[in-house]
């Protein structure tokens, strides 16, 4: 298993939130902060287990920086981000440009 980043882009692989995105707030041990900025927020992060994510390669790089620097990341940020990588996600799945 390799190494979660701060500002990762996960996807959920297991229980009611299976197939949710998702990014990395936290890690502690086997177990990583996960949230969305919706159901899951900053102040109350999901905690699962690294078994049931599906990482991407996506790291969103502002909210990184900030997470490691223990600077404020807001659920509109979280809301935001997710947002656009949903978009071109979906575009790519499509074959758009």
């Amino acid at each position: 298993m390799h190494e979660l980043q701060y500002g990762q882009i996960v996807k959920s692989k297991a229980g009611r939130d299976k197939d949710r995105i998702f990014i990395v707030v936290d890690v502690q041990g086997e177990f990583a902060l996960l949230a969305d900025g919706q159901l899951r927020r900053v102040e109350d992060p999901k905690r699962k287990k690294m078994k049931h994510i599906q990482p991407t390669k996506k790291i969103i790089e502002e909210l990184s920086d900030k997470l490691s620097r223990d600077k404020k990341v807001t659920n509109i940020e979280i809301r935001r981000h997710l947002a656009i990588y949903q978009v071109n996600d979906d575009t790519l799945k499509r074959g758009g440009g």
